[in-house]
């Protein structure tokens, strides 16, 4: 049996015995037939829960359409054009109309990657910024005390419109709908204060009741006001399957709906080991990004098993608070035990991966120096064989293999591990 790895722009191939038992945990969600450009124009043109984008906006009102940055698989030059149209339609000029790509924490752009990101037209048709922090205004505060400091040129434009894609996410259940607002376009405060509710009951993968980081995100929404949003549904080669549009909240919710019918996979048994890949360039552009992956594989792995993690993380760990906690003295425990003490944005990846560390061994795949993956708990390896074969003498043969690690929630549905 050959298996197709995503790793960085590259693919590899698993091979596996046919003696060895492999459970595949990947959804059928590639779709061959479907036209992206007619899906995004369907979706645009019968919004849920809203009159169209056209009918929303005046002439002589600005406009902001936030969307992803580079570590982000929404293809933004693909929504973009549609998105513009429909604001000419209603009487937008393209100068007024303002494109953020929402950077979280997350390092700015080069130009390059801007007008990659928007593509070369629309980079020459309307402005294009990265946000930017330091620069943000204050709203007020949630319900549950975040803090809301939003960048500034966003606030000072009449509508705002959220592009993003939807998929599942290890605390606030998915991505998508006005997640592009927070942590997207906030200060670090703000996002530090509303993800310190990952640890509490319900801010888990796929779940949206009782969600506490999503429902302070969609509180914070409302304070700024988010009139439309287009989301999508990728395939496993990134490719558009479906298009939602309208309603912040109807129509995000409809997209998780959606997604729900091929990404809730299930095995029979707890596996011994678990290869899943982040899925390639750019989910696995670091460490800090690729986690997500590891965090789904742990939802199958039996206690005390192995977990082999293929992302190349070209950029290394990719957040410099994360690096620091994963190179703290006493490991696993002591990560854990401070991010239950004192929240620290970037802390709270290396508390998911030691997390991870209680339940099995962690190898790693990936270019960064196997010196310093080894200080901070993890089994290095260069090529995806020599991990295999270290995992099938060590650990058993009952393998689960996720080639799309962040695109699936698996679970097991037998007690026996």
């Amino acid at each position: 049996m050959k298996i197709p790895i995503k790793y960085g722009h590259s693919i590899f191939e698993l091979e596996v015995d046919s003696s060895v038992r492999v459970d595949i945990v990947a959804s059928d969600r590639v779709c061959a037939t479907c036209d992206e450009h007619t899906l995004i124009k369907d979706a645009l043109k019968h919004p849920i829960g809203s009159s169209p984008l056209a009918n929303l906006v005046a002439p002589g009102q600005r406009v902001a359409i936030v969307t992803s940055d580079i570590t982000r698989p929404c293809p933004s030059a693909l929504l973009l054009p549609a998105v513009i149209d429909e604001l000419n339609r209603g009487g937008v000029r393209d100068e007024d109309i303002l494109v953020v790509f929402a950077l979280g924490t997350h390092r700015p752009h080069t130009e390059a990657e801007r007008k990659q990101l928007a593509g070369e037209a629309v980079y020459k048709q309307v402005r294009c910024v990265d946000s930017d922090p330091t620069n943000c205004v204050f709203l007020g505060h949630t319900s549950r005390g975040t803090p809301v400091w939003v960048f500034r040129p966003l606030m000072e434009t009449d509508v705002r419109v959220c592009l993003g894609n939807i998929e599942y996410h290890y605390f606030a259940g998915y991505s998508g709908g006005v997640k592009a607002i927070i942590p997207g376009v906030c200060n670090a405060e703000t996002i530090r204060q509303n993800h310190r509710w990952m640890t509490e009951p319900g801010a888990i993968t796929a779940n949206l009741d009782n969600n506490p980081v999503r429902a302070d995100i969609e509180e914070a929404g409302e304070m700024v006001g988010v009139q439309f949003i287009l989301n999508v549904i990728l395939d496993e080669n990134e490719k558009v399957v479906n298009a939602v549009a309208g309603h912040p909240l109807e129509a995000h919710r409809a997209g998780c709906r959606y997604l729900d019918t091929f990404g809730l996979q299930t095995i029979d048994h707890a596996a011994d080991i678990v290869i899943v890949s982040a899925g390639g360039f750019p989910k696995d552009i670091n460490l800090y990004q690729a986690q997500k992956a590891l965090d789904n594989a742990r939802h199958i792995v039996r206690p005390g098993g192995f977990i082999l993690l293929v992302a190349e993380c070209a950029e290394g760990m990719g957040n410099s608070t994360f690096e620091r906690w994963m190179h703290k003295p006493g490991g696993a425990d002591v990560i854990i035990a401070d991010i239950q003490r004192d929240f620290v944005l970037g802390g709270h990846k290396a508390a998911a991966i030691a997390m991870a560390m209680k339940q099995a061994e962690i190898g790693l795949v990936s270019s960064m120096p196997a010196s310093d993956l080894r200080t901070m708990g993890f089994v290095p390896f260069d090529n995806l064989e020599s991990a295999v074969q270290y995992a099938l003498g060590k650990f058993g043969s009952r393998i689960a293999v996720m080639p799309e690690g962040g695109s699936v929630v698996p679970k097991v549905t037998s007690g026996d591990s």
